[in-house]
């Protein structure tokens, strides 16, 4: 069940009562201040302006029409004409109880529809970071949250492949090769790559030599 659906429905209903269009928004939002009530339907002011009405008049109208018998333990108004909507406790209370106790938290499935979530997608010729994680885990969140709902969830995560960018790193490293590759740390990754890149942009025979370690490395070698 969603609770600002359903104010939304019945509020609705009450303004297009009250003689409001067919069309007419209810503008329900949870209250920023518990003395305004658990939620607050905003939009009389603007139906009024279009009825010729005076706000609050309409406000009492609505109110007035408004079915939230069991729901509500009290709907006031405030100012020109906000809705202040106060939930009585023990409904909200035996909603959350067979939420608690529903395999699906009372969330019906929605329609069906086939989402792709992108990942991080890193460059694996330069080192990973915090940031990578990050959206990882907000991707995986989001799959998560998506395939709950019912959705058909495809997955990626292109994590690159044996390109140009591992042709330039191989090329760079041999060319500064001191013999002792121990010394090479992955952190020396970021560095070398915006060497490597420098030297493939600028140095002809050096991209040539680039390319001809991404065909070795294509080819299995």
């Amino acid at each position: 069940m969603n609770i600002h659906t359903l104010l939304s429905e019945k509020i609705q209903k009450a303004l297009v009562a009250a003689g409001a269009p067919a069309d007419c928004e209810a503008q329900v939002r949870q209250s920023a201040k518990a003395q305004f009530g658990d939620y607050q339907a905003n939009g009389v002011m603007a139906i009024a302006k279009q009825l010729g009405l005076p706000p609050r008049k309409l406000a009492e109208n609505v109110v007035s029409l408004l079915k939230l018998d069991g729901i509500a333990r009290k709907v006031d108004i405030a100012g020109p004409g906000f809705i202040n909507i106060f939930l009585e406790p023990s409904w909200l209370a035996n909603h959350l109880t067979a939420a608690l106790f529903s395999p699906r938290l009372g969330i019906a499935r929605v329609v069906t529809q086939t989402i792709v979530v992108d990942y991080s997608a890193p460059n694996i010729a330069k080192e990973m970071h915090v940031g990578h994680v990050r959206s990882t885990i907000i991707g995986d969140a989001a799959v998560r949250t998506l395939s709950f709902l019912g959705h058909n969830v495809i997955r990626a995560n292109h994590v690159g492949d044996w390109g140009t960018q591992f042709g330039m790193l191989i090329a760079y490293l041999e060319k500064v090769q001191d013999g002792d590759e121990a010394e090479m740390q992955l952190s020396s990754l970021e560095s070398f790559y915006r060497a490597a890149k420098q030297h493939y942009d600028e140095a002809p025979a050096f991209a040539e030599r680039a390319r001809g370690y991404v065909v070795k490395l294509q080819g299995g070698d």
